[in-house]
């Protein structure tokens, strides 16, 4: 597409509230702000492994207007804990806008990303269900516990998220240090309260990260 009728075309694009709920829970999880311009833009970068091809397909209809190019499929050397390897990553980028600006202004200091002290006013079912989508998991069959994997973060931002979470919904966490950061679980004594908040927004494709009784 010519240069000028991107431009054009950009100008015109405005964030949806839903695309910035979806563009909450992307940041909180795997979803990550570039900019080529010193900060005057950012574009979202979107990339997960090809069994989440339903996941990023279905981002992809949700932020469609800002897309130029469709998802592709890219082979990426990849280092996760002690494992490496190649694998097949599936991907997409948005076009560069300021509209995304606010956003990386908030959960980016020094390039490391880092949560909102506002966060609780961000946090929605559906910014809460992508999140999940992204970086949430089950502990094992054997259980019902729920854990978000939030190794990225610092110990500050883990606080923030678990008050966010506890005064804003009503779910109790605790979190875990690892070697390579922290993980927040979720208390079975709220995991109901969790399980009706997000359940109508996680994709049959990605069930497989909740418990069967949900």
């Amino acid at each position: 597409m010519h240069s000028k009728i991107i431009e054009a075309h950009k100008k015109k694009l405005k964030l949806s509230n839903r695309q910035k709920e979806i563009l909450i829970g992307k940041l909180l999880g795997d979803g990550h702000l570039e900019t080529k311009d010193c900060g005057r833009t950012y574009r979202l970068k979107i990339e997960h492994s090809l069994k989440q091809k339903e996941y990023v397909d279905w981002l992809y209809r949700e932020f469609k207007v800002w897309v130029l190019t469709p998802p592709q499929v890219r082979r990426r050397f990849v280092v996760w804990r002690t494992l490496a390897g190649e694998y097949d990553k599936y991907w997409f980028n948005t076009l560069s806008s300021g509209s995304f600006r606010f956003y990386a202004h908030q959960f980016y200091k020094e390039r490391k990303k880092i949560v909102p002290r506002f966060i609780k006013k961000l946090l929605t079912p559906l910014a809460l269900a992508v999140w999940f989508m992204d970086d949430g998991s089950i502990k094992s069959k054997a259980h019902q516990t729920v854990f978000l994997n939030t190794h990225g973060f610092d110990a500050k931002s883990i606080k923030l998220l678990q008050d966010a979470l506890l005064e804003k919904f009503g779910i109790k966490t605790t979190k875990r240090k690892e070697k390579c950061g922290w993980q927040i679980y979720l208390l079975s004594e709220t995991i109901n309260r969790f399980a009706v908040i997000i359940k109508s927004h996680i994709l049959a494709s990605m069930r497989y990260k909740i418990p069967k009784n949900w």
